[in-house]
């Protein structure tokens, strides 16, 4: 009996939680677009001001790297992680975009940035009532429903007592 009570408490804790997954999913996606739309912004105004002084993006990146200025090899390193980075999320944003429904899980499992998996979590609401006023929302929705209904069916769950003694 109590083991039973403790596989349906813990079932139900995981399919609470688990339920969760296509929301986080889907928050996750709209911060990746986010993410993906600011980076590339960046890296277009970095080619453009190299292609301003007549470089391409790696002789830039190169320049960067030989300068003296600490600085200035700091930024090259940091405008390479940013490309990289864009092409990274670009790649998981494509399949997540081509995947179906379940498969999007598996995409965003696959793919995930750490950063933005961290940063979805902490901002991540729940789709389904398990936070405090939901759980007392959907308790009372489910209390006043149920109650209703035996309101309703009452008189005829009477009745039917009744034809049986008969």
């Amino acid at each position: 009996m109590i083991s039973r009570t403790v596989a349906m408490a813990v079932g139900l804790i995981g399919a609470a939680s688990l339920s969760q997954m296509p929301e986080f999913t889907q928050q996750y996606r709209q911060r990746l677009g986010g993410a993906v739309d600011e980076l590339r912004a960046v890296v277009q105004r970095f080619d453009r001001d190299a292609g301003a002084e007549g470089l391409s993006r790696d002789q830039a990146l190169q320049r960067m790297r030989g300068a003296g200025d600490p600085f200035l090899q700091r930024r090259g390193m940091s405008e390479a992680e940013a490309k990289i980075r864009l092409d990274n999320l670009e790649t998981q944003a494509r399949a997540m975009a081509e995947a179906g429904p379940f498969e999007r899980t598996v995409a965003f499992l696959r793919f995930r940035d750490a950063d933005l998996s961290r940063r979805t979590m902490d901002d991540f609401e729940p789709a389904m009532p398990v936070t405090t006023e939901g759980v007392a929302a959907a308790g009372a929705g489910f209390l006043g429903g149920y109650f209703l209904i035996r309101m309703l069916t009452a008189p005829f769950g009477r009745r039917r007592r009744s034809l049986r003694r008969a």
